[in-house]
């Protein structure tokens, strides 16, 4: 079962790629409703593409993998900001802190709108009154995360409605 998720991510991740080479960049002028971000076209940090594509691989392949409070390894599992931690680490040789509301105090632009999200972006959410949660945007209105005790790596949609009610912002690393 976990390799046929694995599988089906990595399918995934290709499309989002292959949407990403053919048009990786927006008009500036276009701002889409919530509800179009899973139409639009991947993009990435310009001058980051490759790493912003290993990011994204690194994410993808990790779905699937169980949660385990305070994991940082696919072998133990992973919490939330262990899962980010992982994967910047290991795709982009970026060390981060292991809490969610210590990611969020590092440097790097701080993306306030859903809209102006990139693949690569860090994503914070806001539950109970202070940055509790974080997850890696891959595109299209998606993100990969470690949701919560007893599940697994995952990939949701930002806009649904409990992820969109508790968005607190996104950070660029990558530039």
């Amino acid at each position: 079962m976990g390799q046929a998720l694995r599988l089906a991510a990595i399918a995934s991740l290709l499309l989002l790629l292959a949407a990403c080479a053919s048009n990786p960049r927006r008009e500036a002028t276009y701002k889409p409703s919530h509800s179009a971000l899973a139409d639009e076209p991947a993009r990435a940090p310009e001058n980051s593409v490759g790493t912003a594509n290993d990011v994204l691989f690194r994410a993808m392949a990790l779905v699937g993998t169980p949660y385990h409070y305070g994991g940082n390894t696919p072998e133990g599992g992973f919490d939330c900001s262990g899962l980010v931690d992982y994967i910047y680490r290991n795709a982009a040789n970026i060390m981060l802190p292991h809490s969610s509301r210590d990611m969020a105090g590092i440097d790097g632009q701080k993306v306030r709108s859903m809209d102006d999200l990139i693949s690569g972006d860090l994503v914070f959410f806001d539950i109970g009154g202070g940055i509790s949660h974080v997850g890696v945007y891959v595109g299209k209105g998606r993100f990969v995360h470690a949701p919560n005790s007893g599940g697994t790596v995952r990939l949701d949609d930002i806009d649904g409605p409990y992820w969109r009610d508790h968005f607190a912002y996104g950070k660029r690393l990558l530039d």
